[in-house]
């Protein structure tokens, strides 16, 4: 049990990069921490992090060392998910990774937590592209293709994107009828905080049309903020249809150019595939297909 222990701090300290956020999660103290990771070092014989007053890196031999201990904790949470399932109902921490989609994700959550009380959510939402098995993650939230072996993929549904405006602005700056027309208007843009690049609205043209350039009247990393602006009437913006629905239903906005625009998002699920499939992620997994509606 002290290997475990050790290993699972090394892992935390390995995941925070820091010995005091290790503490505070495992509930022990910074130093602790430093000792147990000094004795595994001493034991290894081995450097496993490098360390300076500012920050916290893994070495060569820390970084290999850091794939096996993840396994291990892996094969240690998959047996006391058999004995979890044998003994009852769900329970344990779940670490879930999904897009910065507040509003249509945390309701979902949060009826989640509810309903099964003994699982702890641990919630990474942001729009970078974790990578599920090497960052610890038990199971992602995506959008898009999705190719890595290593996962397990479960489509949980299809969502449109429009353009939209509302009727005050278009009726203040008129209402494209062609996609070239968008030059002269207020673009509000999302840009993947990952890659810096402006997310392509996907317009059809003629290969003879010149380069469209949009303005970049607004530019955000995450979409919801886009939404809030196009209803204050700043200018028209690509979103995803569920963002905006309720807006459309109640004349709030109006889509334009839907006959230039075909782009369908695929939501996907995704778990390492060499995972036991433990009771709190089957239910999870249960939980997301029947409630989220896109």
């Amino acid at each position: 049990m002290d290997s475990l222990n050790g290993i699972s701090m090394f892992v935390q300290v390995a995941e925070t990069r820091s010995f005091t956020e290790a503490g505070r999660i495992l509930g022990v103290s910074s130093s602790a921490v430093g000792k147990s990771i000094a004795r595994m070092e001493e034991r290894l014989r081995v450097r496993l992090f490098h360390r300076s007053t500012r920050s916290i890196t893994l070495t060569a031999e820390g970084a290999l060392f850091l794939e096996r201990c993840r396994r291990i904790l892996s094969e240690v949470d998959a047996a006391e998910a058999e004995l979890s399932d044998a003994a009852g109902s769900p329970r344990g921490r779940l670490r879930v990774g999904a897009p910065q989609l507040v509003n249509l994700l945390m309701p979902i959550f949060d009826s989640f937590m509810a309903r099964y009380p003994d699982i702890d959510l641990d919630i990474d939402m942001s729009d970078r592209m974790v990578d599920v098995v090497e960052e610890g993650f038990d199971i992602v939230i995506r959008t898009g293709e999705q190719t890595d072996s290593r996962l397990v993929a479960r489509r949980l549904g299809a969502c449109p994107h429009v353009l939209v405006a509302t009727p005050g602005y278009l009726k203040q700056h008129g209402t494209p009828a062609h996609p070239n027309e968008l030059a002269k208007h207020a673009c509000l843009q999302h840009r993947f905080p990952a890659t810096g690049k402006l997310e392509r609205w996907p317009l059809r043209r003629e290969e003879t049309d010149p380069e469209l350039v949009l303005p970049e009247t607004i530019t955000v990393n995450t979409i919801e903020p886009l939404a809030y602006s196009v209803l204050q009437g700043r200018g028209i913006a690509f979103l995803p249809a569920f963002l905006v629905r309720d807006a459309l239903e109640q004349g709030l906005l109006r889509t334009v150019l839907d006959d230039y625009l075909d782009r369908t998002v695929v939501f996907w699920m995704l778990w390492p595939a060499s995972r036991y499939a433990s009771p709190k992620l089957r239910v999870f997994i249960d939980h997301m297909s029947r409630h989220l509606r896109i």
